[in-house]
């Protein structure tokens, strides 16, 4: 039988998030309703409804129909289209990246905490699975030579989410270079969750298969693109390890299904609005949030790189697990507590709601948590 953790954040959010009237633990940018998603074409879905009206509701391109792939391709510098895997979300990228090339024995390091995928998997596969600890005071980055002593002559992959979830830091492309040079020295992959762009210069950031043949980009459109209930990803990948991919792919996913293709490759022809539409809120949200930790003396934080995830530092008297569990049974308000994420005092806080929901969460956790004053 294989053994696996619980998934921590997500564990707590199918429990908890359709509970919540303010809802600031989510690590997407307040999602798009289907309307304004077709009138991205500012014709009401017209553009859309005739592309679909044309469409059998058969298993359609297995791997994502060509345009798909086509504006995939284009958000890298090096990556072909037919090196674009579609899958079920990022989630599914990081399973589909994971089964294909981690056996027992194998040894892996990871990014800690991250996103909880990508080393809880690993050890279930029966890896060896070492840490790479961000620190805090060192606005959540890790230390390159934590990593130098960690890196083995058979390691085979190591594992970072680049912006991580939950601090919302990004690792840099001079970092990243680091990081590849190491992995570069035993021959070892570089899997990167992406999934979250910085939306204060999006052209800044650097993905891991631009840097390294063996990087491996993960990502989706449910963070950035704020459409989570479409449940597309992708593999981007050098030729050889797509081909691989594509094995292990007819084992795990047959398509990411017609229509939802549809709606992904709809928004990626309408990238540039999603993201403007987007970039104007997190940055806005951000000041909102900024003001907010400025005059809040109960809580702290390494702010995050304009992208949708943040992890403040709550000073509270109870454990923060009872006190993420109260607020939200007292005021409405859901945030996913740091235990989470092995990180007691810590809770993840979604800046990017909508702002009137941000305004009014905030508002009443400073209240809640100065019930201790």
């Amino acid at each position: 039988m294989v053994e696996i953790a619980p998934f921590g954040v997500e564990a707590w959010l199918n429990k908890w998030e359709k509970s919540a009237t303010y809802d600031i633990s989510q690590s997407t940018i307040a999602s798009l309703t289907m309307h304004e998603v077709l009138n991205l074409d500012g014709n009401n879905g017209q553009e859309f409804y005739e592309m679909l009206d044309q469409q059998k509701m058969n298993y359609g391109w297995i791997e994502g129909s060509p345009e798909f792939k086509q504006k995939v391709a284009k958000l890298y510098q090096h990556v072909e289209p037919d090196n674009i895997l579609q899958t079920n979300g990022a989630t599914g990228a990081n399973i589909l990246a994971l089964y294909s090339l981690i056996q027992s024995g194998d040894h892996v390091i990871a990014e800690y905490p991250s996103y909880q995928q990508l080393y809880d998997i690993p050890k279930s596969l029966g890896a060896d699975v070492d840490f790479w600890h961000i620190h805090e005071e060192d606005n959540w980055y890790p230390d390159i030579e934590e990593l130098k002593k960690l890196i083995r002559p058979d390691t085979k992959m190591i594992c970072l989410n680049n912006a991580n979830n939950p601090t919302g830091t990004v690792l840099d492309e001079a970092f990243l270079k680091q990081v590849v040079e190491i992995a570069k020295s035993v021959g070892a992959y570089v899997l990167v969750d992406e999934v979250y762009l910085p939306l204060d210069d999006p052209i800044k950031f650097t993905s891991s298969i631009d840097l390294y043949d063996k990087g491996i980009a993960t990502n989706s459109l449910s963070k950035t693109y704020s459409v989570p209930g479409v449940r597309i990803g992708w593999t981007a990948t050098n030729g050889e390890l797509a081909d691989l991919f594509r094995k292990f792919r007819d084992y795990t996913m047959i398509c990411g299904g017609v229509f939802n293709d549809m709606i992904a490759t709809y928004v990626l022809r309408h990238r540039d609005q999603v993201l403007a539409r987007n970039r104007k809120l997190v940055l806005g949200n951000l000041k909102i949030y900024q003001d907010w930790i400025e005059h809040e003396d109960r809580a702290s934080v390494v702010m995050p790189q304009a992208v949708s995830t943040s992890f403040p530092k709550l000073d509270v008297p109870v454990d923060i697990h009872t006190f993420c569990e109260n607020l939200l049974k007292d005021e409405g308000v859901l945030l996913v507590p740091g235990d989470a994420f092995d990180t007691p005092k810590h809770v993840r806080l979604g800046y990017c709601a909508p702002e009137a929901t941000l305004k009014e969460g905030l508002k009443r956790l400073s209240k809640y948590m100065h019930q201790y004053d």
